[in-house]
C-alpha cells in the first residue's frame, strides 16, 4: 500500500504547474545526441536549462527511490514510462555531460533504474522497449 501511495504522490507532484511546463518543454525540445547540442538547446542560465534540470532531477529523485528499494520496480513500471523517456533523452550525451561536469555519478540512479525497468517493460513483448525507445527517443 505504501508503494501505491508513493506513486500517487509522485503523480501529484508531476501535475505542479512549473514542472508540467518543464516536462512539456523537455518532451518537445530535449532531443540531443551530443553535449554541444545540449548546450545549444539549454545554455547555462536559460529557462530551458532550468527546465532540463527540473525534469532530470525530478526523475533522478524518483529513480533513487527505485534503486534504494523504497519503491517497488514492477509496480512503478506499470505507470512510470516517463522515467524511461527521460533516460532515452539523456543517455546519448550523458558520458560527455559527466566528463564535462567532472561528476561520474551524474544521473546514476536514472541510469540504474532504467536498466532495471527495461526488462520489466520487455515482459510485455520482446520488442516493447525497442518500440517505445524509437517513439520517444532521439531521432537518428
Amino acid at each position: 500500500m505504501e508503494d501505491a501511495n508513493l506513486i500517487v504522490r509522485l503523480y501529484e507532484l508531476r501535475r505542479e504547474d512549473k514542472l508540467r511546463e518543464a516536462r512539456a518543454w523537455f518532451v518537445a525540445n530535449c532531443k540531443c545526441k551530443t553535449l554541444d547540442e545540449w548546450k545549444q538547446a539549454c545554455p547555462p542560465g536559460s529557462q530551458e536549462n532550468a527546465y532540463f534540470r527540473m525534469v532530470t532531477t525530478y526523475w533522478e529523485m524518483v529513480a533513487s527511490f527505485l534503486t534504494s528499494g523504497v519503491l517497488n520496480e514492477e509496480l512503478f513500471a506499470q505507470s512510470g514510462l516517463e522515467l524511461l523517456l527521460t533516460w532515452e533523452r539523456v543517455r546519448h550525451f550523458l558520458p560527455e555531460y559527466r566528463a564535462a561536469m567532472k561528476n561520474p555519478g551524474a544521473y546514476k540512479n536514472l541510469e540504474a533504474a532504467a536498466q532495471k525497468l527495461i526488462p520489466i517493460v520487455e515482459q510485455n513483448g520482446p520488442e516493447a522497449y525497442q518500440a517505445f525507445a524509437a517513439r520517444v527517443g532521439v531521432p537518428a
